[in-house]
């Protein structure tokens, strides 16, 4: 079973609702960008429009300090690190330097 919500309390709203209101806000900004794009085109002075901003947000990113807590939870991938990357380099080098000596002998 999967634990990703056992330490929450809180009830999470179901994804499909989330991801809904999520892209209706996305709409939302948009649609207010492109409005003053088209005043500040037909000769309004951009300092005096005022710039759409996200009115609504998931709950987990409300809080940096959540944020922060989740971003240390995740491990970080092997073949991102450099020692996993020397490593490929090094093993591909072994097999050149065996093959060439394959060849020679």
């Amino acid at each position: 079973m999967s634990k990703r919500h056992k330490h929450r309390q809180v009830v999470l709203p179901p994804t499909i609702e989330t991801r809904a209101h999520a892209h209706g806000e996305r709409h939302r900004v948009n649609t207010e960008l492109h409005l003053v794009t088209n005043m500040v085109s037909h000769g309004i002075e951009p300092d005096d429009v005022i710039e759409p901003g996200p009115a609504w947000k998931p709950l987990h990113h409300h809080d940096a300090e959540i944020g922060i807590e989740h971003s240390r939870k995740q491990a970080i991938r092997h073949w991102k690190t450099k020692a996993w990357k020397r490593r490929k380099v090094v093993r591909k080098q072994r097999v050149i330097e065996i093959e060439h000596l394959r060849d020679i002998a």
